[in-house]
């Protein structure tokens, strides 16, 4: 018998969303305290995209062919010696292997078993998709790098988005006063989840009506109107600014330092016991997920240029049929 195979999404170049192709390649096996997860759902978040034209993780990749995504909601149907939180039929999410290659637009995924936790019992497979990179982002810079307490003012840039509408809900649940930035049709959705001041910045410049601000969490970066330089107008002394999209300069950390606040960049890492707390939140009714569609696996450029469009309320998910 031959090596077993599954479909994927891969790339042989960085470009544009028709890079992506579907391929058939070897389906993996578990190394010892690893699970073969089954993909039921893949998560697409906008560090896919940059990564895709060569941006984003591509540095950690190297160079094509790759298979893209992080997200992952599945079953486990083989686990490796040592395993010990979870069996065979469990139903999982998580964000394995960040920011290393995951393969999540697959039929299949291998890895450590504690990079995964079994899925709410509140959402589906494709509402657990959409929960592990956004999700873990937003609670690993509000809780461990922010450390946000009740009663702080808490500024979510691009909170109708994929991380900012949890971001939005993790404030809320620490106590905090929560504003946001986004686009002024999607503030319905937001307003629900928690927020509770809300500036479109199509219309409103966020640094002429917001201040006093203890936290920001910048999920735009000054690579789009210098919205991290514009967001240390906002903060009170001894504020602090996290920045997520790309790394800080520099300029911004002495222009921080020099204003009495303080600048850190942010990268996501696999969680196991933070997406335990998050998926405990989620049966308890805390947070929700917004889920802007879904889309076949073999459709995952256009699911790509839905995100480019900014058309996705919330998160887009690829389902994979078997």
């Amino acid at each position: 018998m031959g090596t077993p195979t599954m479909r994927a999404i891969s790339q042989d170049e960085f470009g544009s969303p028709e890079v992506l192709r579907p391929v058939e390649v070897p389906r993996p096996s578990p190394l010892p305290t690893e699970v073969l997860v089954q993909v039921h759902s893949a998560g697409v978040n906008p560090v896919d995209l940059k990564t895709r034209s060569g941006a984003g993780m591509a540095a950690v990749l190297g160079d094509p062919p790759f298979i893209l995504g992080w997200d992952v909601a599945g079953v486990v149907v083989e686990r490796g010696f040592g395993v010990h939180t979870l069996r065979v039929g469990d139903e999982v999410f998580g964000m394995p292997w960040f920011p290393r290659q995951a393969g999540a637009y697959a039929e299949y995924v291998t890895a450590p078993s504690r990079q995964f936790v079994r899925r709410p019992t509140r959402l589906d497979q494709d509402q657990a998709a959409a929960v592990p990179l956004a999700a873990l982002t937003a609670w690993q810079a509000l809780v461990d790098t922010a450390g946000v307490q009740g009663g702080q003012r808490v500024l979510i840039q691009a909170a109708t988005g994929g991380v900012g509408h949890f971001a939005v809900q993790i404030a809320k649940y620490l106590g905090a006063y929560v504003m946001g930035t986004g686009r002024g049709d999607k503030f319905d959705a937001v307003r629900r989840l928690g927020a509770d001041e809300m500036v479109d910045y199509r219309t409103t410049r966020f640094e002429d009506v917001l201040h006093d601000v203890d936290v920001v969490l910048d999920l735009v970066g000054d690579e789009i109107d210098r919205t991290s330089t514009r967001s240390l107008d906002v903060l009170r002394p001894g504020g602090l600014l996290v920045s997520v999209p790309s790394g800080v300069s520099p300029d911004l950390v002495e222009n921080g330092r020099q204003r009495g606040l303080r600048v850190h960049d942010f990268l996501v890492e696999p969680d196991g016991a933070a997406l335990a707390t998050l998926a405990a939140l989620v049966d308890e009714g805390r947070i929700e997920v917004l889920l802007g569609g879904t889309l076949p696996l073999d459709q995952a450029g256009e699911a790509h240029e839905r995100l480019e469009r900014g058309e996705v309320e919330g998160k887009i998910v690829l389902r994979v049929d078997h």
